[in-house]
């Protein structure tokens, strides 16, 4: 795996093809917009996603944890789709066989009742604020504070010299604000221009890639 790491307020996180990101020093693992139950949702109205699918984000958040040992892990929201279904079960033996803190900042597709988190020893908040970072799932401009947020499922389009087009999964940096990438399977993505100051990491395959910016006239806002 080839990652990249970045410094914010003397802070060190690494970004991880698998489209987390590791606070270094508090050994945080950040993690935005898995929608854990979507997978289920297609299949319910006929659509043709493998059951194995269901398993893949479970796999993948494993070997993250084997990868970063993190003392926290947090979900920057929509850790699931929405209501209850087969895979809260999945769920919970992940969470039982998971060491370490694990807290939800709520997301818009969070409608299981905390109750059903905090049974299970995971707290649910609104927001977290720790040493001058903002972490949120939507993106938000907090005077003096840098935020970490997800809910755009942020991309980029990059074009060849023979004019073909592909679409990466991107970390989005702005001054003063970091949107993390969809972790989960069939989440779709949402292309960002980058503006004059913006920084762009895309996943491709098990790296991180650094993308040089070119601003042009047309500039889109980081945040809604």
């Amino acid at each position: 795996m080839k990652t990249q790491s970045t410094k914010i307020k003397s802070q060190t996180f690494v970004m991880h093809p698998f489209g987390v990101l590791f606070w270094q020093e508090k050994a945080m693992l950040l993690i935005s917009d898995v929608h854990l139950g979507k997978v289920s949702h297609f299949r319910k109205f006929g659509a043709a996603v493998p059951q194995k699918a269901i398993q893949r984000n479970f796999d993948l958040l494993d070997e993250l944890i084997s990868y970063f040992t993190p003392k926290t892990i947090c979900f920057l929201g929509d850790l699931f789709h929405s209501s209850l279904n087969a895979e809260w079960q999945l769920f919970e033996k992940w969470v039982e066989r998971t060491a370490g803190d694990i807290i939800l900042v709520s997301g818009n597709h969070d409608i299981i009742s905390p109750l059903k988190y905090h049974k299970i020893g995971i707290q649910v908040i609104s927001e977290i604020e720790l040493e001058g970072f903002l972490l949120t799932h939507h993106p938000e401009e907090r005077e003096g504070l840098f935020n970490f947020c997800g809910h755009v499922h942020p991309a980029i389009r990059l074009t060849g010299l023979g004019r073909q087009a592909v679409r990466l999964r991107c970390f989005f940096k702005s001054a003063s604000q970091m949107l993390l990438p969809a972790f989960g399977e069939f989440t779709g993505s949402h292309i960002l221009e980058p503006g004059e100051g913006c920084e762009v990491y895309a996943l491709l395959g098990d790296t991180v890639l650094t993308v040089p910016i070119k601003v042009g006239r047309r500039k889109r806002r980081l945040t809604k």
